[in-house]
């Protein structure tokens, strides 16, 4: 599991990336203001479990060597991390599908509230039709 903060516009960025059975599962948290360690500390303690199980779709994750590596150029390879700002295309495509399906889910709902309402008027209004023929 890695979590990349990095500044984008006016907000600083939280990025959470987990690599379960060569699946790629992100999600992304803003913290508004530049985070304090203690915020950081915080919401990996506490907001980060939950949100990534809130997660469901899952991007496919490069392979990672199952070799050892050698210690100089793991360190190499962390450095190159700090410097990389943003996060991977491939935690890219992962939000963008969690998105989507987020999306539709909201416009599904959005829809069938529409449809209630249409239906809640034309019954008040067929209502208020029989009211004032009641008496004849």
């Amino acid at each position: 599991m890695k979590l990349t903060v990095f500044f984008e516009g006016p907000f600083w960025i939280g990025v959470v990336e987990d690599t379960v059975h060569g699946r790629l599962k992100a999600c992304r948290h803003v913290f508004g203001a530049e985070p304090k360690d203690a915020e950081v500390l915080e919401f990996v303690e506490v907001f980060m479990m939950p949100l990534m199980e809130r997660i469901t779709q899952t991007a496919v994750s490069a392979q990672e060597p199952l070799r050892r590596i050698n210690p100089k150029r793991l360190a190499r390879r962390a450095a190159m991390e700090m410097k990389q700002r943003g996060i991977s295309t491939q935690s890219q495509e992962a939000l963008r599908l969690d998105y989507e399906s987020r999306k539709k889910e909201r416009v599904c709902r959005s829809r069938e509230e529409r449809e209630a309402l249409q239906e809640k008027k034309r019954s008040i209004r067929i209502h208020k039709r029989k009211e004032k023929h009641r008496g004849r």
